[in-house]
């Protein structure tokens, strides 16, 4: 009987947590949003390659920005076994960390641009994506900065903080979007650059805000330097940034791809993504929340509660992105009008949604499994589960359909479909085998 009560309390605390993050994760996902339709009223070549850009400067950082989530599970399980200092300490390990990191993310996207039309990228769509990479990597440093204190946040229960600095960024940078993209007085019409720098400047307000939410340091606290700490987080750290290399590295394999197929498909391509980003973040932000959860458990030596916030999660993400499904069922001509005026683009992006659709509960739950395995320290499994799920199904899927064979941007989503899902399934399977024993914390 006391069963039910226990998974009511669990479900009403695990959104306590992650409906700010989920919405700020959202957030996140909307400063691309409005970048693409800002410059969609530019023109699709525009959209193209600032849409290509912005994925693969993403593609570069989220190997940083998984790097620097290793302190979800170092924190949380601090947390949970009441060590305030210790979790502390470990984000200040995490700046030493960011800083290293930021610097090694900057080079490939630096590089990147000179292979564009080598590998097939159309001259006008690469030259939008140069242009957009190359100013976007003085805010490299903010984001994984941000990611480093937005872990912390996370850990010790602060998350309103983090949604109310995603508030901030979307307001600034859709009023500097069209400033700097269309000019506006003294200010000259910059386009793809200018979507390109009003992002940098409100990435780094966002960690301006997030800053605030830090109280008093707790005495002990160690901020100097320490290298043991700092490869003992790379450790537990790197898997996931090379599961993120490896999941979005698939989806901008897949847009590189799509810039073969023209300005269209590409455009179309950048469409489906960001809605797609938009439910993605919102599943993410429940996966960030049940890192967490998880975490506080496992350092209170609760295996038990740990499992039970892991499915809690598991169900919630697998609820919320059913109805995302019928959303983009129902709405797919006006979700895509609203972010192109060009007909052979929303065309496309009402045929790329019912794809999107299709996968909705497969994002959702292995988003939130990589989260659940992240708090009990478990970072290497997912790592593999996405490289064979994207790299050895999904994208020969991809490539068959889309490539070589007659159903184009449509048929590469269909192979990211099957990656998707074959990773979810995974990860489901990981953490209720994880979770039937007792589970050591990690310090």
């Amino acid at each position: 009987m006391s069963a039910v009560p226990k998974e009511k309390s669990e479900l009403r605390l695990l959104w306590k947590l992650a409906l700010p993050l989920a919405l700020a994760q959202a957030g996140q996902a909307l400063m691309g949003l409005v970048d693409t339709g800002v410059l969609g009223r530019l023109s699709a070549t525009a959209q193209a390659g600032a849409g290509l850009g912005n994925s693969l400067t993403f593609t570069c950082s989220f190997f940083g920005m998984g790097v620097m989530m290793a302190l979800d599970p170092l924190v949380s399980q601090a947390i949970g076994a009441g060590d305030v200092t210790r979790a502390r300490t470990h984000y200040w390990q995490g700046v030493w960390l960011a800083l290293i990191t930021s610097a090694v993310v900057m080079v490939p996207v630096a590089l990147i641009p000179f292979a564009l039309e080598p590998f097939g990228v159309r001259a006008e769509v690469a030259e939008g994506a140069r242009v957009y990479m190359w100013w976007r990597l003085p805010g490299v440093t903010a984001v994984l900065l941000f990611v480093t204190a937005r872990s912390y946040l996370t850990g010790v229960g602060k998350v309103a903080i983090t949604f109310w600095s995603m508030v901030v960024a979307n307001v600034a940078n859709l009023l500097l979007d069209l400033a700097l993209v269309f000019g506006f007085g003294p200010i000259p019409a910059m386009g793809v650059a200018g979507a390109a720098i009003a992002t940098v400047l409100c990435t780094w307000l966002q960690l301006g805000v997030l800053l605030l939410g830090f109280g008093p340091r707790p005495a002990g606290t160690q901020r100097r330097f320490d290298r043991v700490e700092v490869l003992r987080a790379l450790r537990l750290g790197a898997p996931i940034g090379f599961h993120f290399i490896a999941e979005s590295g698939v989806f901008s394999l897949t847009g590189l791809f799509s810039g073969r197929l023209g300005a269209t498909a590409a455009a179309a391509h950048q469409v489906a993504l960001n809605w797609a980003s938009i439910t993605f973040c919102v599943a993410s932000g429940i996966g960030a929340a049940a890192a967490t959860r998880v975490g506080w458990s496992i350092g209170r030596d609760d295996t038990r509660g740990a499992r039970r916030a892991g499915l809690t999660a598991f169900g919630s993400a697998a609820v919320f992105m059913a109805l995302a499904s019928l959303v983009f069922l129902a709405f797919p001509q006006t979700m895509a009008g609203l972010m192109s005026d060009d007909a052979g683009v929303v065309e496309t992006v009402i045929a790329l949604f019912v794809v999107v659709a299709v996968f909705q509960i497969s994002d959702g739950v292995q988003a939130v499994g990589a989260g659940a395995l992240r708090g009990t320290g478990d970072t290497t499994f997912t790592f593999w589960a996405n490289v064979v799920g994207h790299w050895f199904i999904g994208l020969p899927v991809a490539y068959l359909l889309g490539v070589r064979g007659p159903f184009g941007v449509v048929g590469l989503w269909w192979g990211l479909s099957a990656g998707l899902t074959v990773v979810a399934i995974a990860l489901v399977l990981r953490f209720n085998r994880t979770t039937r024993g007792r589970i050591a914390r990690l310090s």
